[in-house]
C-alpha cells in the first residue's frame, strides 16, 4: 500500500467526527509537509503554482546543508586541532565528533520549537505552520558549540512563543526567529555566547575527540580585532571556515553554495543580497581610510557573522523589505549598520545581528516610503499629461 492510500485511509479518523479529530492539526502538518496541497491559501497571496510554503522551507534547509555539514567538520577540526591530534586523525573521526556535538544541539531546535508550535496549533484548532523548518536548523548555526543545551531550549522556547506565535504565526512576525533566539542567548547568557571559551568543543564524546584542559580559550578572529590583537588566521582560512566560530557562519564556500542554490531557485532576493555586501564593504572602506579598523575592508565581510547573515536571514522574505526598491535600501543599511557597529562598539565585535533585527523593525516603514513615492511619481505623471 502506498504512502498516499494510507493517509487517505485513515484520513477520516482526523476529520469532524473522527475518533481522532483532536489531533487534525498533527495530521494536516504531517500531510502538507509530505504532499503538495491541492487547495490554495483561504486569505492573503493564493498559491498560483506547486510550490508552497513548505516547499520554500525545504529548499532553504536544502541551501543550508553545505554549511551545517561543514560546521560539524569544523568543531572536529578545531577539537583535534586545539589537542595537536590532528595529523593523526582521519576525516571520519574528524567529521562524526563534530557530527556528535552538533546533532543534540539541532534535535532540542526542533523538539521544542515544533512542540510548541503542535501544541499552539492544537490549542486554537489550526493547521500547524512551517515558519519553523528554517529556524530550527539556523538557530543551531548560529550559536557557539559551547552552548549548554538547555539554555538552548530556552532560547528556543522564547522565540517561537515571543517572536512569532504571539504576532499570529508564521507570515506574521516582524522579527527574525532565529536571530531573536540568539539575541535571547547573547543578552541573556553572554557569556555562553562570547569570550574565548566556547568556540571549542572541550570533551570527547564516545571516545571520538580530546579533552581539553579545563578553561581551555581560544577566541574568534573577530574577538582578536575587538581586543587590538593580530589576527591569527589568513584569508584563506577565513573563506574556507577553518577558524573557531559560531557552527555554520565560518566557511564563505560553503554559504556561498547555499546562495548559489537560493539565488537558482529564485526563494531568495539578489538585491537585498548583493546590497548587504555593497553597504557593508562601503561602510568598512570608510573606517579602513580613517584609520578606525585595523583588518582590511574585504575581511569584514568574510568573518563572523556577516556572510551568513546576509545570505540566509537578511533575504527572509517575512522580516525584509518586499518592494523592489526598498530591498535595495534594506540590504545597504543592514551591510553599514553591521560594519559600524563592529567598529564603534569594540565590546560587542559582531554587529551583524543587531543590524538585521534593527532593520526588521524598519523594513515596513522603508515599503512604505518606496510606496508613497511612486505613487506620488505617478499622480505627477497625471496631472502633467492632463
Amino acid at each position: 500500500m502506498s504512502l498516499r492510500s494510507y493517509l487517505n485511509k485513515i484520513k477520516p479518523s482526523f476529520e469532524e467526527g473522527g475518533k481522532l479529530h483532536a489531533f487534525k492539526s498533527v495530521f494536516d502538518g504531517f500531510e502538507t509537509f509530505l504532499y503538495v496541497p491541492n487547495t490554495t491559501a483561504k486569505s492573503g497571496a493564493h498559491i498560483h503554482d506547486a510550490i508552497d510554503s513548505k516547499r520554500i522551507m525545504s529548499m532553504v534547509v536544502i541551501a543550508l546543508m553545505p554549511a551545517l555539514l561543514f560546521g560539524m567538520y569544523n568543531v572536529g577540526y578545531q577539537n583535534y586541532l586545539a589537542a595537536g591530534t590532528l595529523q593523526e586523525a582521519g576525516f571520519f573521526s574528524i567529521f562524526f565528533y563534530g557530527f556528535l556535538a552538533v546533532l543534540p544541539k539541532i534535535l532540542v531546535s526542533y523538539i521544542v520549537g515544533l512542540g510548541i508550535e503542535f501544541i499552539w496549533a492544537q490549542w486554537k484548532g489550526e493547521e500547524i505552520q512551517e515558519g519553523y523548518l528554517v529556524s530550527g536548523i539556523i538557530i543551531p548555526l548560529i550559536v557557539p558549540v559551547g552552548c549548554p543545551l538547555w539554555i538552548l531550549a530556552i532560547a528556543c522556547a522564547f522565540a517561537v512563543i515571543f517572536a512569532k506565535e504571539i504576532f499570529g504565526g508564521t507570515g506574521m512576525n516582524i522579527f527574525n526567529v532565529a536571530l531573536v533566539a540568539r539575541a535571547f542567548l547573547f543578552f541573556s547568557y553572554p557569556q555562553k555566547m562570547s569570550g574565548d571559551t566556547v568556540w571549542i568543543a572541550t570533551d570527547k564524546i564516545f571516545g571520538l575527540g580530546n579533552t581539553l584542559p579545563d578553561g581551555f580559550t581560544a577566541a574568534t578572529p573577530l574577538a582578536q580585532v575587538g581586543q587590538n590583537a593580530d589576527v591569527s588566521a589568513s584569508l584563506c582560512d577565513m573563506i574556507t571556515g577553518f577558524i573557531p566560530g559560531s557552527i555554520g557562519e565560518t566557511s564563505i564556500i560553503a554559504i556561498a553554495i547555499g546562495a548559489v542554490i537560493l539565488l537558482i531557485t529564485g526563494i531568495a532576493s539578489w538585491k537585498t543580497m548583493f546590497s548587504v555586501f555593497v553597504g557593508g564593504a562601503v561602510m568598512a572602506l570608510i573606517f579602513s581610510a580613517a584609520g578606525m579598523t585595523p583588518i582590511p575592508f574585504y575581511e569584514h565581510l568574510v568573518l563572523g557573522g556577516f556572510a551568513f547573515g546576509a545570505v540566509f536571514m537578511a533575504t527572509d522574505p517575512v522580516t525584509s523589505a518586499r518592494t523592489e526598491c526598498g530591498k535595495y535600501i534594506y540590504g545597504l543599511l543592514i551591510g553599514a549598520m553591521a560594519v559600524i557597529i563592529r567598529v564603534m562598539n569594540p565590546g560587542y565585535p559582531e554587529g551583524m545581528m543587531l543590524a538585521i533585527l534593527l532593520m526588521n523593525m524598519f523594513a515596513p516603514l522603508i515599503d512604505y516610503c518606496v510606496v508613497q513615492r511612486n505613487i506620488s511619481h505617478r499622480m505627477n505623471r497625471l496631472n502633467h499629461n492632463k
